[in-house]
Parts: C-alpha cells; sequence; structure tokens
C-alpha cells in the first residue's frame, strides 16, 4: 500500500504544483481564466488558491514520509475541492465541476492509501 500512496501522492503533487502555476503565472490561462469567471472568483484570489493547491501539494509528499502529514493533506485536498464542487454547482456550472469530483476521488484514493498503509 506505501507503494500506492507513494504514486497518487507524488501524481497529484505535480498536477496540484502544475495547476498552481497556471494560476499565478503572469498571464494566466485563458481556459481557467473563463471558468473561474464563470463561478465569479475574483483576480485578487488565485494566488491564495495557488497557495493552497501548493501547500497540499508539498505535504502530500511529506506524507510519504510521515504518514500523519499525508492523511490531514489528503482531507485537506478533499474539502478544498468539495468547496470548488459546491461554487461550481451554485453557479449552475456542472460541466466546471467534473475535474473537482475527479480530483475529490483522487484525494479520497490517497487518504484510503495513506491510512492503510503499514
Amino acid at each position: 500500500m506505501f507503494v500506492a500512496y507513494t504514486v497518487v501522492a507524488i501524481l497529484l503533487a505535480i498536477g496540484l504544483t502544475f495547476s498552481a502555476y497556471l494560476l499565478v503565472t503572469p498571464n494566466p490561462s485563458p481556459q481557467i481564466v473563463e471558468m473561474l469567471k464563470t463561478v465569479h472568483v475574483p483576480r485578487s484570489m488565485y494566488a491564495p488558491l495557488a497557495a493552497l493547491k501548493l501547500a497540499g501539494a508539498l505535504i502530500l509528499l511529506i506524507g510519504i514520509f510521515w504518514r500523519p502529514l499525508g492523511i490531514a493533506a489528503a482531507i485537506g485536498l478533499v474539502l478544498y475541492f468539495l468547496g470548488a464542487v459546491i461554487i461550481h454547482l451554485r453557479a449552475k456550472d456542472t460541466k466546471g465541476a467534473r475535474g473537482p469530483v475527479i480530483l475529490i476521488l483522487a484525494c479520497v484514493a490517497a487518504l484510503l492509501r495513506a491510512t492503510t498503509s503499514s
């Protein structure tokens, strides 16, 4: 199970880091900007959202070596993406909610692997 958690944690960390980069780059991805406009996220929130993603990625990686942090990171990321799903659904953007739902599933997989690792 440790190998499974490690793989899930590394893949999630890479994805979260790339996603955070796309938010804070001087010219953010037009698709991401449009999606965030759809759900009424102001530009001033891009950096804090990116910081949360980076923190989650870093703590997931630390969780490879210290399981309690991996569990905490996975729970925090599930809550983060659950919030994203709720925001998309409140804005009636069901298409945009698909991505966060998939990421919730990946975070739950990390959580399950972290709690069952020996």
